[in-house]
């Protein structure tokens, strides 16, 4: 009988499908504590300890996610990022030992999709892999699943089927994780959003705690799309600015 565990929040789920996780950190200590929480969630995990063996590791055995550590000898986590994601999509989670949002937007410009900085509990870490993993599924599902049309918001326009966004008819690249706080915020227009709901929505993450998380998305978001179309509200959350009616 095969074994299932219990998600962050409360779902029971199968990781058994042997999803593969490389782990790239240098700190043999936290590559130990990881692989051993990542193992016992049913996942199958290999580790590189530096820039040049994490895109080997990459390569050779097509992990499903990367949990990858800035610091790194050889070259940095951001350019492992950089090499990986040109050869093939992968989600990653990025650790950082500072917390320095410059290195978050960095890593958020290379194709990460989410950050964790240190020091960080091993539970949230393995609540954050799955849900990144849930949200590949999603997208996949979408990619073969019919829907009306492209929506259009002034300048904006989002095409849900092949998840391309547009702005003045250009393409822009978005990462898998911004373009899923995009269509949240573009699914009530105007609307303010709290942290905690974009949390909710996007990350399925129910934990405050997260919230810098959102605020560093945004960030790197409006970097993309001009930071006109989304509004701050000081306290309480964002929300998609639109063109009057």
């Amino acid at each position: 009988m095969e074994q299932t565990h219990t998600t962050h929040n409360g779902v029971a789920a199968t990781p058994g499908a042997q999803r593969r996780v490389l782990v790239v950190e240098d700190d043999a200590t936290i590559v130990d504590a990881i692989s051993a929480r990542l193992r016992a969630e049913g996942f199958l995990v290999q580790t590189a300890l530096d820039g040049p063996a994490a895109v080997d590791a990459a390569e050779a055995w097509q992990p499903d996610l990367m949990v990858l550590d800035i610091m790194l000898p050889g070259f940095d986590g951001l350019e492992v990022c950089r090499r990986v994601q040109a050869a093939r999509p992968v989600p990653v989670l990025m650790l950082t030992a500072r917390d320095d949002e410059t290195d978050m937007l960095v890593g958020l410009g290379v194709g990460a999709d989410d950050y964790m900085t240190k020091p960080f509990s091993m539970r949230e870490l393995a609540a954050r892999v799955h849900v990144l993993l849930r949200r590949v599924e999603r997208a996949a599902l979408a990619a073969v699943t019919p829907r009306s049309g492209i929506l259009r918001l002034g300048e904006l326009e989002i095409d849900h089927a092949q998840r391309r966004v547009r702005v003045r008819a250009e393409d822009v690249h978005l990462t898998p994780t911004e373009f899923d706080l995009l269509v949240c915020l573009a699914n009530t227009p105007r609307a303010v959003l709290s942290r905690e709901q974009l949390l909710a929505e996007v990350w399925d993450w129910a934990d405050a705690s997260g919230t810098r998380t959102v605020d560093s998305h945004i960030k790197a978001l409006r970097r993309k799309i001009g930071a006109e179309r989304i509004r701050t509200v000081h306290g309480v959350g964002y929300a998609l600015e639109t063109p009057a009616p």
